[in-house]
């Protein structure tokens, strides 16, 4: 079965590196899907979850907070400021920021900066449907 190199890198570090069989991805206009062989692209990456399908048919989730997206035919390299493993996101934590950023949008305060509180309520957004997800891959 052919595979393809992925590399999934953070700001502060490597969090995944392996070859696998698929790897979906959510760019800016929409999930894109990868195979080995695919044509070359460069495309921005919006904030969600990067699903890779190992050789075995499992896969495995990360959160990525937005970035850059590399395909090469025989490697994808996905950059990211914020990249998690599916698994390691708190959901408490994520529905605190969540609310915290419903909060900041709906005031009406010429201190708070709005779009920072619509990228923020994006983000947390994108990482809920993560947890989602997995929850509906790992059965729980």
């Amino acid at each position: 079965m052919a595979s393809i190199h992925v590399d999934i890198v953070s700001a502060e570090r490597e969090i995944f590196s392996g070859d696998v069989e698929m790897v979906f991805a959510p760019a800016l206009l929409g999930e894109v899907g990868i195979y080995p062989g695919h044509t070359p692209l460069v495309t921005q990456l919006a904030p969600g979850e990067v699903r890779v399908k190992h050789n075995d048919g499992a896969e495995e989730g990360f959160y990525v907070s937005g970035g850059l997206l590399e395909v090469q035919p025989k490697m994808v390299t996905v950059l990211s400021d914020t990249a998690v493993r599916a698994e390691d996101l708190d959901e408490a934590a994520v529905l605190r920021a969540k609310e915290e950023a419903e909060r900041q949008f709906q005031e009406r305060d010429a201190e708070v900066d709005y779009a920072a509180a619509q990228a923020q309520l994006a983000e947390t957004v994108a990482q809920l449907q993560t947890i989602q997800r997995l929850r509906r891959r790992s059965g729980r």
